[in-house]
Parts: C-alpha cells; sequence; structure tokens
C-alpha cells in the first residue's frame, strides 16, 4: 500500500481478549485484598469492587483518559472508607496491574506481527494500561503510546494525531488497526490516517459510519492484505 509506514495497533480485543485479562486481574486484587485488607474482601465481592471503581469514575471525570490514576483513586478511597490507609492504594495498584500485564494473545497474532514488522514500523496505542514492556507481544512492537500519556483518550482524534506528530511521520502514513468502529476506526479517519477494521466476532459495520479501508476477520487475513 503505496506510502503507508507505520500501522498502530489497538491492544484490548484486537491483539488480546480483553475480558479473561480483567477477570484474572481483579481476581488478583481481590486475593491481595483478603491477604492485607481482610474486611475488605469478606465483605465486597469482585463484582462489588467494580461497582466501586464505576461510582468513582463517575464523581472524577475530569480522570476518564487516565485508567491508572483512577483506579488508584478508587483503591486509595475503598481503603480508607474501610479503616485502611490509603497508602496501601499503590501495593494493591501493583498486584493487579502485574496481573493485567499477563495477556494471551489471540493465536493469530504473533506470527502476523512478526511478519508485518519486516515492512513496516509497528507501534500500539490504547486508551488501556496494560504495560506493552511486560506483554509477551513486546518484542514485535517499536513503541506504545496510551492516553494517560499523551493527555488525550479515544474516540477523540487527536489522540491520533499526536501519535504521528511523537513518530515524525504524516496521518496519512499511518495506518490504526483495531476493533471498535468507532473510537478506532471512525475517529482515526477524522484524525487522517488510514484505518483497518479487525472483526473477529463477524459483526455488522454500522450503517450510519464510512466505510474502513480495510476489513478482516483477524490479523493473518490483514497480513493477506498488506503483503501481498
Amino acid at each position: 500500500m503505496a506510502g503507508l509506514r507505520v500501522l498502530v495497533f489497538d491492544l484490548d480485543e484486537t491483539l488480546w481478549p480483553l475480558q479473561p485479562t480483567l477477570d484474572r486481574a481483579e481476581a488478583a486484587l481481590h486475593r491481595w485484598f483478603a491477604e492485607h485488607a481482610p474486611r475488605i474482601a469478606r465483605h465486597l465481592s469482585v463484582d462489588a469492587l467494580r461497582a466501586h471503581r464505576r461510582r468513582v469514575a463517575a464523581e472524577r471525570p475530569a480522570l476518564a483518559h487516565d485508567v491508572t490514576a483512577l483506579r488508584r483513586e478508587h483503591l486509595r478511597c475503598l481503603l480508607a472508607e474501610w479503616g485502611y490507609p490509603p497508602g496501601l492504594a499503590e501495593e494493591a495498584l501493583e498486584a493487579f496491574r502485574a496481573a493485567r500485564d499477563r495477556v494471551e494473545p489471540y493465536g493469530d497474532v504473533p506470527a502476523a506481527l512478526g511478519a508485518l514488522s519486516v515492512r513496516y514500523r509497528l507501534v500500539a496505542a490504547s486508551n488501556g494500561n496494560a504495560r506493552l514492556g511486560r506483554t509477551p507481544l513486546a518484542p514485535y512492537l517499536d513503541a506504545g503510546f496510551d492516553a494517560a500519556a499523551l493527555g488525550v483518550a479515544k474516540p477523540d482524534p487527536r489522540f491520533f494525531r499526536e501519535i504521528a506528530r511523537r513518530l515524525g511521520a504524516p496521518p496519512g502514513a499511518l495506518m490504526h488497526v483495531g476493533d471498535d468502529p468507532e473510537r478506532d476506526v471512525e475517529a482515526a479517519r477524522r484524525a487522517g490516517l488510514r484505518t483497518a477494521w479487525v472483526n473477529r466476532r463477524g459483526l455488522p459495520w454500522p450503517r450510519a459510519l464510512p466505510a474502513p479501508a480495510l476489513a478482516v476477520p483477524d490479523l493473518e487475513a490483514l497480513c493477506d492484505r498488506l503483503l501481498a
């Protein structure tokens, strides 16, 4: 594809499934509470902890782009409410993030990234807080950008324009590869990037949105299209 230099990959639901990852991380957090703040673990289930985090998120919209800061604040508030030192939030957060980083990529992903890296520069871009360098995909991705570091989150087109600026490339030299029609594909298109929709679940494309440049069921098919 003429002029294309960089592939920008969304992470959650594009390179690995999100919900199993979060389930493992939240279970690890609950185990941490059982050991270090047992009253919380005895009285609050994993679902109750999620509800508390959502409540804190609703009260602090300024943190919407920074999921790590939001989770830290949720943990600080929770510990204080139950009579524990809020400073323990950093330990609790690390227990969560260590498990969050242990992602399990989709089966097609490692080989596809390896093949694509021969021709293109590969980077990651996410609203989430997986630490790319601690994931199994670190060897394939040259850089990682997250909403907290960029100061803005998808679907704001500034998210993608800032990535292009930091890479020193015009937006048209980048293709964003993601699973979400609005937050990934349409937002990147409005920022001037090329787009590829990874539709692993076989969903219909939203009729209200312009079609992506590419639509593929997985990264193996993306390789077929880009490396042909």
